[in-house]
């Protein structure tokens, strides 16, 4: 079966070399062009490294890039990591079609922040979905899914890089052996449970103090690494990158204005929410490098009784 790979970065990588490894046909791979300045994507590398033709058009809704696919004569094109708006003419080019990887179990959480959103949000279960992609945002009929659990210490981070980016180049291959036997299912997405979030942008990564310990925990956890959740000190931004919840036991263990700084020691700096404290761990100052909280705030020598957050 020739197989055009369409994706960019690290996952587009990981899927190229995945089916290359097991003897697939792969006859050419479309990334999306860099922009002026930046380094060659990853894919791209590897696709070259291994002596493939590489395509980078601007755009899917032109006559010419479509006809050039078209000569390729591809049996299906398998889409990891495409940002690019790709029409349902170009879709349906290939003799199988398209399949696309998408990191929630659709038709939840559709858009660009799959994984954010899960996290931030207090679920306690995500997953991936494999789909027959269509000229709608994540809205076409689902070929497979996988699922797993999100655990009250899970980032975005551990929560893809840990799972869903391995489990989604595994699952692309058992899609893939599904098209080939003629046996890959196409489920229809039930709109009833449909939900669409937006872009997790730092606006929505601020941090308020007043809030329950839990809903700052998990923005917290859902924003790492990015877009990062952050709070003010002295008119500058500082990222909090890792934090441990101190729920509120005692009357003393919420003492103190919320934001405040109520200690400060090498393991951290203790601070105070609606219902309890945290103990922040790990931050990265607006200009600086990620850091040790501890070392930071002995380096800005950072004292009790300042706010978070004003």
């Amino acid at each position: 079966m020739r197989i055009v790979v369409h994706g960019q970065q690290a996952f587009g990588k990981a899927v190229l070399e995945a089916l290359i490894a097991r003897g697939e046909t792969v006859v050419a791979v479309y990334v999306a062009p860099e922009k002026e300045g930046q380094k060659p994507d990853p894919l791209k590398e590897a696709a070259l490294a291994h002596g493939l033709e590489v395509r980078q058009p601007a755009s899917y809704k032109s006559d010419e890039v479509a006809e050039a696919f078209r000569a390729l004569k591809p049996d299906l094109q398998v889409m990891a990591f495409v940002t690019l708006f790709v029409p349902s003419s170009f879709l349906a080019i290939p003799t199988h079609g398209s399949i696309q990887y998408h990191p929630s179990l659709l038709p939840a959480y559709r858009g660009a922040s799959a994984i954010n959103w899960p996290i931030i949000k207090g679920e306690t279960e995500t997953g991936l979905s494999i789909f027959w992609p269509d000229d709608g945002l994540d809205t076409g009929d689902v070929l497979l899914q996988k699922t797993t659990p999100i655990g009250p210490k899970d980032t975005l981070g551990s929560v893809y890089f840990d799972r869903l980016f391995p489990m989604g180049v595994e699952a692309m291959l058992e899609a893939v052996d599904l098209v080939k036997a003629g046996t890959a299912p196409r489920i229809r997405q039930d709109e009833d449970k449909a939900s669409y979030e937006g872009i997790c942008r730092v606006a929505n990564a601020k941090i308020d103090w007043g809030k329950p310990w839990e809903q700052i925990d998990r923005l917290i956890r859902g924003c790492n690494p990015s877009p990062g959740a952050w709070t003010t000190l002295d008119g500058q931004t500082v990222k909090i990158l890792d934090a441990v919840p101190l729920p509120a036991k005692t009357p003393k263990d919420i003492a103190g204005k919320l934001g405040e700084v109520a200690g400060v020691d090498a393991d951290g700096v203790l601070v105070v929410c609606a219902d309890g404290r945290f103990r922040v761990t790990r931050v990265q100052p607006e200009g600086g490098a990620k850091t040790p909280a501890g070392e930071w705030a002995a380096a800005t020598n950072l004292a009790t009784g300042v706010r978070f957050g004003l």
